[in-house]
Order: structure tokens, then sequence, then C-alpha cells
């Protein structure tokens, strides 16, 4: 082979490799979108079941094609408190598991072809014209999503026809394969294992990793020990993505990504022993790619698949007992610092549903956006019963508490919004899109129900300095609003969590109500002055709380009406 032929086909791996990797993220971007519901009612399972959660990091890995992304999922989500450390270590594991399901796609891709047949790959490759065509001519957007999908597995096995053919014309070398033979000195595992690492690493992709292994030992670049190893490798290098993930994050987050190394390296570890133990109990004659030669003996590619998906799949179900053993390690080797400890009882304000590791899986994003808007809706509400009681009793003993959920408030309006920003910008469903667009507004009408608490414990102060008191009867009248509008809440939250029209319709009626009655508190007011009840100092304040009252219903409303601007078409808002 000339210098420039073997530049040739250097360009032509470097250009499979390419593909490759694009195939893969345009996939996992399309099945996060297409199957985002999915996603989020897997994550939403969560529970005190290992095996449960191992499950669902098989089948969120299996669904996004990423066991980097699954694990940062679950980093994202410990870090945030809203999932404990040891359902995600469980979703952690079972994200091993879920990753081989690349492996097995590309090894039947690489069955069939020679003189008789038509290879799997080149009849798997043409999805991708077939995805382009339906990109380009499908008027709905699910079909233009399913097209991207389809044309994203075409574009894989285009990458590996590609580098399938590379590897071909290198094994076809008599050089190639005299190097390829010396690697078999002592210790020679743990050299491949250590080039899977740092491929895998490099790439942030086991299945990438996986998927070349299996490509270079169908066409002759490695021998089947030589393959495993490298695939063993490329699972301790899969930890890079969690570890990175970590930085920054919580010390929960950083035992997550802990429990990742030590249970993968283990893994490993146990196999290599086991090997060890079989090769010298045999005298060499029976390895681990022997077993696999002969249990699958007319199937090349499925020799090295079935093995990775055996390997994960057995090694995770021996440690699945064992995962309440790493998390009390973990957090022996992490522990608590006063300084944490001080941090976790409150200091400082801080989201309590999203994290910006969840920006890699848009789906639970968006999701976790949801919650912690709700949360913000649960704190202004909180706030305005806060205010109602002050100047019900004229009592400041919670004013510090106001003032803290305040500074709450307004510190989520500003970083949610901040965080739907970059949201906003990745690949995602229409609807979550339309979702996000309604966010901005809802997130503003939430703080100006918190301004609108502080005005009143505002009135509550006045009414202090000035000695003066409300009537019983004002005080009822409050006490009888506070109470609608804790009803209008209830009613929104259920209709905005839920998109319930029907709760729409009930929250209607009650803001309809509220409207009514804060209109009755001023008539009622203005009888009280004009019967010497009341003073005119202390009646501006009640008219301009009962204002305020009024608004904050506004304000509620408006949050339970974006569900027709992002759950139903132009055609079907005007039916609701």
């Amino acid at each position: 082979m000339s210098v420039v032929e073997i530049f040739e086909r250097l360009l032509g791996l470097l250009a499979g490799v390419g593909v490759f990797l694009i195939a893969i993220k345009i996939i996992s971007n399309n099945l996060e979108s297409v199957g985002g519901n999915r996603l989020r009612a897997l994550f939403n399972k969560t529970s005190k079941s290992n095996m449960l959660g191992i499950g669902i990091g098989t089948a969120a890995t299996a669904l996004i094609q990423s066991s980097g992304a699954t694990s940062v999922m679950a980093i994202g989500f410990v870090s945030a408190g809203v999932m404990s450390l040891t359902q995600a270590c469980a979703i952690v594991l079972g994200a091993n598991v879920g990753t081989t399901i690349t492996g097995q796609i590309v090894a039947i891709g690489l069955l069939g072809g020679g003189d008789a047949t038509i290879s799997v790959s080149v009849i798997l490759a043409a999805l991708a014209g077939i995805g382009a065509l339906m990109m380009y001519f499908a008027k709905n957007d699910t079909l233009k999503r399913v097209g991207s999908l389809l044309a994203g597995f075409g574009l894989l096995f285009v990458g590996l026809s590609a580098m399938s053919g590379s590897m071909e014309a290198f094994a076809s070398v008599n050089a190639v394969k005299r190097f390829i033979a010396a690697i078999n000195f002592p210790g020679y595992s743990v050299v491949l294992i250590l080039v899977g690492i740092l491929l895998t690493a490099l790439i942030q992709s086991s299945s990438v990793t996986t998927s070349i292994a299996i490509t270079m030992y169908v066409s002759g670049l490695l021998e089947l020990n030589q393959g495993i190893f490298l695939i063993l490798g490329s699972n301790i290098g899969a930890c890079v993505v969690a570890m990175l993930a970590c930085i920054g994050a919580s010390k929960n987050a950083k035992r997550v990504a802990l429990f990742h190394v030590l249970t993968n390296v283990l893994r490993v570890v146990l196999f290599l022993i086991i090997v060890e133990i079989i090769t010298a109990a045999t005298g060499g004659k029976i390895t681990v790619g022997y077993l696999f030669e002969r249990l699958f003996p007319h199937a090349k590619p499925l020799q090295l698949s079935m093995f990775h998906t055996l390997f994960n799949v057995v090694t995770v179900l021996m440690l699945e007992p064992l995962i309440g053993a790493f998390v009390k390690l973990c957090t022996k080797i992490l522990p608590d610092k006063p300084e944490d400890k001080d941090k976790a009882r409150g200091s400082g304000n801080r989201f309590y549903y999203i994290d910006e590791h969840m920006l890699k899986t848009p789906p639970i994003a968006v999701q976790q956006t949801k919650n912690e808007i709700v949360n913000m809706a649960e704190i202004a509400m909180r706030n305005f019963a806060l205010a109602c009681d002050m100047i019900c009793t004229l009592d400041n003993s919670q004013l510090d508490a106001f003032r803290r959920n305040e500074e709450e408030l307004n510190y989520l309006n500003k970083e949610i919004v901040h965080f739907v920003v970059q949201l906003s910008k990745l690949e995602m469903s229409e609807a979550d899109h339309r979702y996000l667009s309604s966010a901005f507004h809802t997130v503003t009408d939430l703080e100006r129900i918190g301004d609108y608490a502080e005005n009143i414990t505002e009135y509550a102060d006045r009414l202090n300095s000035n000695h003066e008191l409300f009537s019983d009867d004002a005080i009822a009248e409050i006490r009888k609003m506070q109470s609608l509008i804790e009803d209008l809440y209830q009613k929104v939250m259920k209709a905005y969590v839920h998109v319930d029209f029907n709760m729409l319709r009930e929250a209607e009626v009650i803001e309809d109500s509220i409207d009514d009655f804060t209109q009755l508190m001023a008539d009622n007011h203005i009888k009280r002055l004009d019967e010497g009840v009341c003073t005119s100092d202390a009646g501006a304040q009640y008219i301009s709380l009962a204002s305020n009252g009024e608004r904050v219903a506004d304000h509620f409303m408006n949050v339970a009406k974006v569900i027709r601007d992002y759950s139903l078409t132009p055609k079907h808002r005007e039916v609701h």
C-alpha cells in the first residue's frame, strides 16, 4: 500500500468516525424530542427500589442513546435535591446496561454481505435517504422529526461502512497484521484497557468506542480478546462525563460521580481476576474470546457486542444488592463538612428542581422548569398569606420570614428566566418551545404577586406607626378575600400542573367572585367611614389592600391561562 493510499484510507476512517459521531448526536437529540414525554415519565417513577432505578437508567439510556447524558441527569436531580443519592446511583448503574444497545445495533448492521447476500449495513444506510426525503417533503412537524431520526440512523451506518472499509484495507497490510499480532505481551490487557479509557474520555461516548472496537474486530484489525479489553476500558472511560458534570455541584452529586467510578472500575477488576483464573486453570487454552466464538460461531459482529451486553448485565445485577453499601462508602470518602451543613440549612437562595446539568436533556429540563415555577408560586402564595396575617393582627414577628421569601422570589424570577433563555436555544419539541415561551410571563406574574404582598405588609407597618386598627368587620372581609384567593390558587395550580381546562373554568368562576367581593369590600368600607367606624387614614390602606388582592387574583389567573397558549394549537384555542 502506497503512502497516498494510506493517507486516503486514513481520511476515509476519519470521515467515517465523524459521520458516526454526528449520527449519534442526531439520534440522541431526536429521540429526546420524540420520546420526551416518556423520558419525563421514567424519571418521575423514582422510588426506593434499586431494581426500578436500574430499570429506569437502562430505559432512559436506550431512549436517548447516551449513558453520559443519563448520568448527568441523575447528577442534576441529586444536585437539585429532588432525588436521593441511592436512587441516583441505581440509575447510573442501570445506564451501563442501556448503553449496550448501540453496540447491538452496530453488530446487526455488520451482519450479512458477501457474494450471495446484501449487507444489512447497506440496507440500513438507505434510511439516511428516506429520512432526508421525509424531512424535506413532510408538512407535519412530527413526521419531519421522525425523518430526522431515520436519517440519523442511516448516517450511523454510512459512517460505519466508511470506517469498516478503511479498516479492512489496513487489515490486509502485512505490517499491520504483524503489529496486531505483537499486541500479545504480558499485561497487554491493561494497555488496551487504558487505550479504551483514553479514547472514551476523548470522544465522551462509550457507545462510539464500543462501535469502533466491533468494527475493528469484524475488519480483522483486532482479535476478539483485544476488542474485549478495549470495551472494558470504555466502561471506565464513560465515568469521565459524570466526573466533569459534578464539578462545582453539590456534595451528593460528587458522590454519584464517585459511585460511578468505583463500581465501573470494580466491575472491570473483578472480570480481569476471573479471566486470569480461567486462563491459568486451562493453561491458556480457554479465554473469554474463545467462549464467545463458540457461542456465536457464524455471527462475528455479535461475538463482541454480546460480550459487552452480558458483561454489563451480569456485573450490574451482581452489584445491585451492594448499592447501599457503596453509597455509605462514598459518603465516608466525601463526608459533609460543617460549612456544607450550614449551607444546606438554607443560608442563601437556590433552585429546588433545576440544575444547569439538566440542559443536556431538554425534555427533562423543561419538566423541572415547570416544577420550579410551581415551587415559586407556592412561595408567592405563602407570602400573600403572611401579609394578610400581619395586616389583620399587626404582629410583625413573621416579617423576617416574609423578607426571606421575597428575596427568594426575586432570585427565582431572575435565575429561572436566565435558565429558560439557555434552555430555549436547544433542540426540543414544538410543544416544549411553546411552554418555555409562556414561562417568561408566568415567572413575571408570580414575582408581581410577591410585590403586592409586600405592599400589604407596608400598609400594616403604616397602621402600626399611626396606632390604628381595622374594624372587626373589615378584618373578617380581609380573611374572606384571603380564603377566596387561596381557593383560586389551588384551582390555578391544578390547571397549570395537569393542563386541566375544567379546573381553569372553575378558577375563572372564583376570580369573578373575587372581583365582586373586592368591590363589595370597597363599598362596605365607605359605609363604615360614613358611620365613623374607621378613620380616613385606615380607609386608604384598606381600599389599597382590596385593590392589591384583586390584582393578586388577576396574576394567578394569568398563570392558569397560559395552558391555552402552550398546550393547544391556534385552531383549538378558540374552543377553550
